[in-house]
C-alpha cells in the first residue's frame, strides 16, 4: 500500500543537486532588507553607452544583415556608423536631457577615435572597462591570457582618463570561472555582466574576497532588442517607457536599479534615434522621484550600507 504521509515523502526524497557558480546564494527579492537610494529615492537608473570598435576582415562583430566571406564591409561600416554619427548625437540627446552616462570602453577606441571619450570626459562621465575590442570574448582564453586582457585594458583607460575604472563588462557578456576573482585581483570594485537582478548582489572570490555585481540590463538592451528579436526603434522605446512605469510602482516595495544600454551605431541611427528620445525625456522628467546617477554611484553606494544589508 502507498504511504499516505506526505511530510514521510518529503523527507526521504533528495532533490537534484546541480552544477553551480558558487559566488552568490539564492536570495529572494521580498524577504530582503528594504532601503534608499541617496535622497530617500527607490528607483535608480543609469544609462550605459557602449563605446566599440572592431577589427577589420576578422573577428566578431554585431550583424545588421547577414556578412558574407571576410571582409565584411555591410557590416564593418554599420558599425562604424556609431563612432563617427551616432555617438555625437546620443551625446546631444544626453545633454539636452541633462543625463549621466557610464561610458563602457574598449580600449581600442582610445586608438581609433579618442576624441569621442574626450567629450564624454568634458561631461564628467564615468569610464567603465569593456575590453580591448568586441572583436574579441574574453572568456574562451586561458587564465594568463584573460589577466593580460584586463591588464592592458586598465592600463590604456587609466593613462587617458588618469584613474583606473572601478567596473567592467566584459566584451559580449563574456566571462571565464575566474573572471569575477581576476577582476577583483586588478582592483576592480563591482562588474556587470550578471542580469540575474535587480539589486546589487556581492559576489564571492577565490582568497576570501568579494566584488559587487551591479545589474545590467539584457531586457533594456538594444543589441537583443534590435539585433536579437529584430525590433523597431519604436518597440525598444516603447519597453523602456513600460518598464520605468512598471519598476517605478515595483520600488515603492523595494529598492531597484534599471540600467538602460545604449550602443550608438543602434541608436544611434535617426529612425531609432527619435522615439529613444522620447523615452529618455518621460524618465528625464521624474528626475525628483528618482536617483539617475551611475553604475559606479549605485555600486559605491551599495558597498557603504551596513553590513548585511545587500545579500
Amino acid at each position: 500500500m502507498p504511504d499516505q504521509d506526505p511530510k514521510r515523502h518529503h523527507d526521504a526524497v533528495s532533490p537534484p543537486r546541480l552544477a553551480g557558480h558558487g559566488r552568490y546564494d539564492y536570495s529572494a527579492l521580498p524577504h530582503r532588507p528594504v532601503w534608499a537610494w541617496p535622497n530617500g529615492a527607490r528607483l535608480a537608473v543609469y544609462v550605459a553607452v557602449n563605446m566599440e570598435h572592431f577589427a577589420f576582415g576578422e573577428g566578431l562583430g554585431a550583424e545588421l544583415a547577414p556578412g558574407g566571406p571576410q571582409p565584411d564591409v555591410l557590416n564593418y561600416a554599420w558599425r562604424d556608423y556609431g563612432n563617427r554619427v551616432g555617438v555625437w548625437r546620443l551625446i546631444d540627446l544626453l545633454d539636452d536631457l541633462a543625463l549621466p552616462a557610464s561610458v563602457l570602453v574598449n580600449s581600442a577606441i582610445y586608438g581609433y577615435c579618442p576624441e569621442t571619450m574626450d567629450a564624454f570626459r568634458a561631461r564628467g562621465d564615468e569610464v567603465v572597462g569593456h575590453g580591448r575590442t568586441n572583436a574579441e570574448r574574453q572568456g574562451i582564453l586561458a587564465e594568463p591570457d584573460e589577466r593580460r586582457l584586463i591588464a592592458e585594458t586598465t592600463a590604456v583607460i587609466a593613462a587617458a582618463e588618469g584613474r583606473a575604472p572601478q567596473g567592467w563588462l566584459g566584451p559580449w557578456i563574456s566571462q571565464s570561472r575566474v573572471t569575477p576573482d581576476l577582476l577583483k585581483e586588478a582592483g576592480y570594485s563591482y562588474l556587470l555582466d550578471w542580469s540575474m537582478d535587480e539589486q546589487p548582489v556581492w559576489f564571492r572570490t577565490r582568497d576570501g574576497g568579494r566584488i559587487l555585481s551591479v545589474p545590467y540590463p539584457q531586457e533594456l538592451n538594444d543589441i537583443p532588442s534590435i539585433v536579437g528579436r529584430k525590433d523597431t526603434g519604436e518597440d525598444f522605446a516603447h519597453i523602456l517607457e513600460t518598464t520605468f512605469d512598471e519598476m517605478v510602482d515595483q520600488s515603492a516595495k523595494a529598492p531597484l536599479v534599471m540600467g538602460i544600454a545604449l550602443h550608438p551605431y543602434l541608436v544611434g541611427q535617426p529612425h531609432r534615434l527619435r522615439p529613444l528620445r522620447r523615452a529618455l525625456r518621460r524618465i528625464a522628467g521624474r528626475r525628483d522621484d528618482l536617483w539617475i546617477t551611475t553604475a559606479g554611484a549605485i555600486a559605491a553606494h551599495a558597498a557603504g550600507l551596513p553590513e548585511g544589508t545587500i545579500s
